[in-house]
């Protein structure tokens, strides 16, 4: 019964940093388009909230109890499907620590790229989802 319980916190926490990753990414695009410093100083806020409130938090959780689940399922580690949603999960930390990056150059008043950018940019967790859902279902290998 604590392994049904582990899993299904485990997912809320994947939704809710899936959530913010593809929520934060789109604030910037609009605070790449921003024109006026009241509206840049309220994006500024938003993030900064999203990432240390929502984002970062859900990210420990996800994580912590996915390993977890691996400390109480170890043969998932001699399995070819675990091993390539364990690698698609350190990009999705990379993407994540990434958008930390581009918050403090916000925070910095140093953001280098344009809204189109960040539109592009926004559409790579999709990419991350699709494969590790159906890695974690479908474990087709």
């Amino acid at each position: 019964m604590t392994y049904l319980w582990i899993k299904a916190f485990h997912l809320i926490a994947v939704v809710t940093w899936f959530a913010a990753i593809f929520y934060l990414p789109r604030l910037f695009v609009y605070h790449a388009m921003a024109e006026d410093e009241a509206g840049r100083e309220r994006f500024k806020t938003m993030e900064r909230k999203l990432y240390r409130g929502i984002m970062n938090p859900s990210a420990v959780v996800a994580i912590a109890l996915g390993l977890a689940l691996l400390w109480l399922n170890p043969g998932w580690l001699t399995q070819g499907w675990m091993h390539a949603k364990l690698a698609l999960v350190v990009l999705l930390v990379g993407y994540h620590l990434w958008c930390g990056a581009l918050l403090r150059r916000f925070r910095d008043d140093a953001n280098s790229h344009g809204h189109v950018w960040y539109r592009i940019f926004n559409e790579a967790p999709v990419l991350l989802l699709v494969a590790i859902v159906i890695l974690a279902v479908v474990k087709p290998f």
